[in-house]
């Protein structure tokens, strides 16, 4: 966990960096041109790698014939969207009524080609839970990647300066798993280990796609229906949010699945494993995200700057949504532990066809705000569906998930009520008040955390002392 957390705090330092960077240096126009082709290249990347990359760390013990014959089917199926992407691409752009696309997407598809030729390698480390070396790889990546971007930005690029730094970023990460990982592919493809594999995958695939899809449709509804402009302030706004919701979520999903399926036929062991992984998750996320709708203004013109206003009120929503990505990787991955991906594919289309209804009644009355809201609401949907398949298949209800967390919760929005009502009353300069609002927020956080004896607290603070003891 802990590299995987190097891993994730490297890349949103350097993403963080140089976004502020980009945004000074690119448009709106620019970053809602790559926004709106977002779902495509997002939905693809997701057909690639086809749960097989799951099916293979679920497998105990995967041969060398079930690797190989995932690697040759990975490049044919990324050869395959990435022709289909090239023709597709003018009615794309006229979808959209932007001629430019049209050349962005031909070129930007390339790294459906280049991410298929490193799922293997990824995953391999991954199962051997050699977790420093995919940080160290991915760090160097994105690195190299955000300098190249910035260079381009400054000499007049524009969108393709963001262009760029994927197909570089994706480029760099190949090469350098291809050298230290020392796999090499046999020139063999197995029905058997195919079929096999498929049986698992295929519904995590099927799980995948829907996921991918319903979580960049709200990008393709604005890019359709408003300004590249308007899609810009909300890609901003957005990959503000995830970067905060999903950096202690992603670390510990990363580390989870692997971990999970070694107690898959344990449900005792999962349900202690799901319960610690959740409210670490819940005490680190939920304060995270309240602090950030309360400095919204003050973060997004610092980062910013004051072109980027609009964003302000799109981020305050999409924290409310941040919250509950805490309940959707580990819930999902526990399930899957249990080679659940039947339940996990149906669990799948329920949870996102009643978000998307709301995500589309959010747009219909209320426009733009509407369908953010729409899409937070959305998403503590899916969070539900997923602790209900918890409750179901590791005998976790969810009355006592609630209860396990209800302590965490309530500190968080008490925390909350009591900085907001005390900020109001400041009378400073805004970046002055947030930093204020800031110290305030954690210093109570903190000391309601210590004087209730918050079970997750003492256990991270025993964690932390005794690995520094180590």
């Amino acid at each position: 966990m802990l590299w995987s957390a190097v891993q994730k705090f490297g890349n949103m330092g350097i993403s963080f960096i140089t976004n502020i960077v980009l945004a000074r240096m690119l448009t709106p126009d620019d970053f809602g041109c790559i926004g709106m082709l977002a779902i495509f290249i997002t939905v693809s990347n997701t057909f690639v790698d086809g749960g097989f990359g799951s099916a293979l760390i679920q497998k105990k013990e995967p041969t060398q014939k079930d690797y190989s014959t995932i690697f040759w089917w990975n490049i044919f199926i990324s050869s395959l969207l990435y022709g289909v992407l090239y023709l597709s691409a003018p009615t794309i752009a006229e979808f959209y009524h932007i001629p430019l696309l049209s050349s962005v997407l031909r070129v930007q598809g390339v790294i459906l080609i280049i991410n298929s030729l490193n799922i293997i390698q990824t995953n391999q480390l991954r199962k051997q839970l050699r977790f420093k070396r995919l940080a160290n790889v991915t760090v160097i990546a994105h690195t190299i990647a955000a300098l190249a971007a910035i260079i381009l930005a400054w000499r007049g690029w524009g969108v393709w300066a963001l262009v760029a730094q994927q197909i570089i970023g994706s480029s760099v990460i190949s090469l350098i798993l291809w050298y230290i990982n020392k796999w090499m592919p046999d020139f063999c493809f197995s029905k058997e280990s195919f079929k096999q594999l498929f049986g698992f995958g295929s519904f995590i695939l099927c799980s995948n796609l829907i996921n991918t899809f319903c979580n960049n449709v709200q990008g393709l509804l604005i890019g359709r229906f408003f300004t590249p402009a308007i899609m810009g302030y909300y890609t901003q706004a957005h990959k503000l949010e995830s970067l905060a919701s999903h950096t202690f979520t992603t670390i510990i999903e990363q580390v989870s699945y692997p971990v999970l399926s070694q107690f898959q036929s344990d449900n005792n062991a999962l349900k202690n494993v799901l319960c610690k992984l959740t409210s670490i998750l819940v005490y680190i996320s939920f304060p995270l995200m309240l602090i950030l709708i309360l400095l919204a203004e003050p973060l997004i013109l610092f980062i910013y700057g004051e072109k980027w206003m609009t964003s302000i009120p799109y981020f305050q929503i999409l924290c409310v949504a941040g919250m509950s990505a805490t309940f959707h990787g580990v819930h999902y991955y526990a399930v899957a532990s249990k080679g659940k991906s039947r339940d996990l594919f149906i669990g799948t289309i329920v949870k996102r066809i009643l978000a998307l209804i709301v995500l589309v009644l959010g747009m219909y009355f209320w426009q733009l705000e509407g369908l953010i809201w729409g899409f937070s609401v959305g998403a503590w949907i899916i969070a539900m569906v997923n602790a209900w398949l918890v409750a179901k298949h590791i005998k976790y209800s969810m009355w006592q998930q609630f209860k396990d967390l209800s302590s965490i919760i309530l500190l968080s929005l008490i925390t909350f009520l009591l900085v907001y009502s005390i900020a109001n009353t400041i009378v400073c300069n805004i970046y002055l008040k947030g930093i204020i609002a800031l110290i305030i927020y954690i210093v109570v956080y903190l000391g309601l955390s210590l004087l209730f004896k918050i079970k997750v607290y003492s256990f991270v603070k025993e964690t932390l002392l005794s690995y520094r003891r180590k």
